[in-house]
């Protein structure tokens, strides 16, 4: 029992610092509603780095990443302060921040208030595998305004896992009062190591 314990990816955990991203990674994701699927539907590829941003393309259209793998704007939504990442990750750690974003498909603008801890390492399954990963947790408080005047105020809840090993977000689980909810999976990865 005791070398079981010794062995598992929780006794295993240590910290994982931001990866090195290399011109070229490319990674698979599928997101779906109500209806599992594994058919990718979103393609990520590195086009350039600058040191302070990691450019890339998400489905052929413009993708701008943090040096931590953040999405300050992609094809989808825009972020003035994205942190889902804060490395390095250790069981425990905990962070907030606040950041504006736009939703693009509904026009919709406002502000998030973000409370994040790392709660688990543990062995996550997505359809590109099996992954050591470290579990993440937020809770957000999105208030905004839509273009035709309606009002949003939401409690948004995500669990979310990172592995080293992929440098990506493997899985996100998302639980939205307006938008439902929907998971993103990692369905295949080519990392130019």
């Amino acid at each position: 029992m005791l070398a079981a314990c010794l062995l598992s990816p929780a006794a295993t955990a240590q910290t994982a610092d931001a990866p090195q991203i290399r011109v070229g990674d490319r990674w698979w994701f599928v997101e779906w509603y109500t209806v599992p699927s594994t058919t990718p539907n979103r393609d990520w590829t590195i086009t350039s780095l600058d040191g302070t941003r990691i450019l890339g393309t998400e489905n052929g259209e413009p993708l701008v990443l943090t040096t931590d793998l953040n999405v300050s704007e992609s094809p989808r939504s825009t972020a003035s302060n994205p942190r889902d990442l804060d490395f390095p990750l250790t069981v425990g750690k905990r962070w907030q921040f606040d950041t504006d974003w736009t939703f693009k498909p509904k026009a919709s603008k406002g502000r998030a208030s973000i409370s994040v801890v790392v709660a688990a390492y543990e062995r996550v399954t997505v359809p590109a595998g099996t992954f050591d990963a470290y579990r993440i947790e937020s809770r957000e408080r999105h208030s905004g305004r839509s273009p035709i005047g309606s009002v949003y105020d939401a409690e948004v809840l995500r669990t979310y896992w990172y592995a080293p090993e992929a440098s990506a977000i493997v899985k996100r689980v998302t639980k939205h009062p307006y938008l439902g909810p929907s998971t993103v999976e990692l369905v295949a990865l080519d990392l130019k190591r």
